[in-house]
């Protein structure tokens, strides 16, 4: 069997100056993906190496990291497809947010930012009896946002996140996107109105970061650039959406 160098970035940041590189050696096996080399490494080897995952715990995403430079999903990805030409993989965290331990980041501005566009759903006050009635081009339109897993990949891979962390996210704008577009949702208006700030969809630089971070192969910047010219007509989306809930509960017709 092939042994492989996992390079670790570790830092303690009770002992530790700086963050520097530990090297283990791994064998590489059929179907190891990057996680469990780390989890070998930590049962095996050293105990004292620090990562977060909650995989098998009904919570993806969690597991994130910066692997040879790409912030990625490391449960899924097989660790033969990431070794370099010297035989190394370099392991580090999500780049711009404070070190906690190790691979383990402070994601509070993260979380703040998707607190801050009310991710959740504001349904009229009129809610049907049975149930809301969406058409199949209202369902496309959202363009899968709901399959975000929030696991921050797009979010550290953003150039203007690591100016301000002021700035809402990809991540957040992603949900706010979802929320905008869903004809179920009664404050549109407020919603895009908190978007049109300074730290808004203004903000983007559109780089495509994020796009390439995703594991889930969503679309953060497409979904921007829709919220820019939603804020540009506000009042005439506002108008369309209340109408378009007095008709919430009526059958769809599909052609």
């Amino acid at each position: 069997m092939t042994n492989v160098t996992i390079r670790v970035q570790r830092f303690n940041p009770d002992v530790d100056q700086k963050p520097h590189l530990d090297e283990f050696q791994i064998e590489l096996t059929q179907g190891k993906t990057i996680l469990d080399a780390l989890h070998e490494i930590k049962e095996e080897q050293d105990g004292s190496v620090t990562f977060r995952r909650s995989c098998r715990h009904a919570i993806c995403g969690s597991c994130a990291m910066n692997v040879n430079g790409v912030n990625m999903l490391v449960c899924d990805a097989p660790l033969k497809d990431f070794v370099d030409r010297r035989g190394r993989v370099t392991i580090r965290p999500l780049p711009y947010l404070p070190i906690i331990k190790d691979l383990v980041v402070d994601r509070t501005s993260f979380w703040e930012q998707y607190q801050r566009v009310k991710p959740w759903l504001l349904p009229p006050d009129d809610v049907p009896e049975k149930e809301f009635r969406m058409s199949p081009d209202e369902v496309k339109a959202l363009q899968d946002a709901e399959h975000c897993i929030m696991c921050g990949a797009c979010y550290s891979a953003c150039q203007v996140v690591a100016m301000s962390k002021k700035y809402i996210g990809p991540h957040a704008l992603l949900k706010a996107f979802l929320r905008v577009l869903d004809p179920r949702d009664s404050a549109p208006g407020e919603r895009l109105t908190d978007l049109d700030q300074g730290d808004g969809v203004f903000r983007c630089h559109t780089i495509f970061n994020c796009i390439d971070a995703c594991p889930k192969h969503l679309n953060p910047t497409q979904a921007i650039e829709t919220l820019r010219k939603l804020v540009m007509k506000r009042q005439a989306f506002e108008a369309a959406r209340a109408q378009r809930q007095q008709s919430l509960d009526q059958p769809i017709s599909v052609e």
